[in-house]
């Protein structure tokens, strides 16, 4: 693979990777939610499950919250707790969309009340952040209508404006607002934040703590989601990454399940403007729901996939490349990719892995921990956490 394996192996070992506290709990479609065994009954079970991800992959330094699906009595005995375990609290995720009021939206509503009710949980977001140490907010929001002249579409937008603009002045000097997009559902006429330009035109008015947060999962079939990411970083404004995997909708699935060729292609942007380097201001969190699939290996694969995608990347020849698209050469330039992604890198994954005392495999030494067995029989009784909980 060439002499800078080193480096790569190096770049890996620091890169962290943020899981989600609600894929440890039950979840499922609009159909169907499927209970499993062992799954945690409150916001500190789903850490202790975070931290075994941490344990066995060494790359999952922070567990992103969602408010109030993870709310306690006192956040700063919950973020010890976490430090006990070995990770720290992350991204802070807000929820405008479950409450009944918000049938017709949050911060984009009609009704100033509900509007105002909206912002209220926000700020209260900023104000766990500021408990808990923690630095970025993200917003994402289900506003939109269902039918033509449902509301305002430009109404809509002042509104979004002023309810953001609230909330990033109430923001630390530390602290970021994360802006994701999502083009469609529930909404299914117009959708207040569809894509990464609206996202980006409210954040370049909003100031510089505002960036845009691309969630792989979020884009229509066959967007070249690799070129927006490309422009947002040129721009200074990929705040932060979701990762999923999708083949129709918001499909919420592993990374790299779908196509993890696509996977590689992002990173392979994101190491051409130093986003991988010491400093990045690009953070990489996971934002999927395991239905079917255990909650724990399926944490583990998606920290895996994003390894090894990232690895690859970092393994293009970066000068070879650049001699063939300035020549013109199409096919040359096009191999170098491909040299890439064909590149088999478990086994310096594995090599990485044993340099810092974890197992070459992850996933094999999870399941030999007899973890999974362990929380099936202690967890029995109480509230299954799930989706909205």
């Amino acid at each position: 693979m060439g002499a800078n394996t080193t480096a790569v192996k190096e770049t890996i070992k620091r890169l962290g990777i943020e899981v989600p506290s609600w894929a440890y709990g039950n979840s499922g479609t609009r159909f169907k939610v499927f209970s499993q065994l062992g799954v945690p009954r409150d916001p500190y079970e789903k850490i202790a499950d975070a931290a075994q991800v941490n344990k066995f992959t060494g790359a999952v330094p922070t567990v992103a919250l969602h408010i109030p699906w993870d709310k306690v009595k006192d956040y700063a005995h919950f973020a010890a707790y976490a430090k006990d375990l070995g990770v720290t609290l992350g991204t802070i995720n807000s929820n405008t969309f479950q409450d009944d009021q918000y049938k017709l939206g949050s911060v984009c509503n009609p009704d100033p009340k509900i509007r105002k009710m909206a912002v209220d949980h926000l700020l209260e977001c900023v104000d766990i952040m500021d408990i808990t140490g923690t630095n970025d907010l993200k917003i994402w929001l289900a506003d939109g209508t269902n039918y033509p002249g449902q509301d305002d579409l430009r109404d809509r937008q002042d509104r979004l404006q002023e309810s953001l603009e609230i909330t990033y002045k109430r923001l630390g000097p530390n602290q970021r607002m994360l802006l994701e997009y999502k083009f469609f559902e529930p909404s299914f006429y117009s959708t207040d934040v569809p894509d990464w330009g609206t996202s980006y035109l409210h954040c370049m008015k909003l100031g510089p703590k505002a960036m845009v947060c691309v969630d792989t999962g979020h884009h229509a079939p066959g967007t070249n989601i690799e070129f927006i990411v490309a422009l947002l970083l040129r721009e200074g404004r990929l705040g932060a990454f979701d990762f999923n995997s999708r083949f129709y909708a918001d499909d919420d699935l592993i990374v790299g399940a779908a196509d993890p060729y696509q996977l590689f292609r992002i990173m392979n942007e994101v190491n051409r403007a130093g986003g991988f380097d010491v400093g990045t201001p690009v953070s990489y969190v996971l934002d999927q729901c395991h239905n079917i699939e255990d909650k724990i290996p399926g944490q583990i694969r998606s920290i895996t996939n994003v390894q090894e995608a990232v690895a690859k990347a970092l393994l293009v020849d970066r000068v070879a490349l650049k001699k063939a698209q300035l020549e013109g050469n199409v096919l040359a330039a096009n191999d170098v990719l491909m040299d890439a992604y064909n590149t088999d890198v478990r086994p310096l994954l594995g090599e990485m892995r044993n340099e810092i005392g974890l197992d070459a495999d992850p996933m094999k030494a999870y399941l030999a921990s007899g973890y999974g067995a362990k929380i099936a029989a202690e967890r029995v009784g109480g509230a299954q956490a799930g989706w909205g909980a």
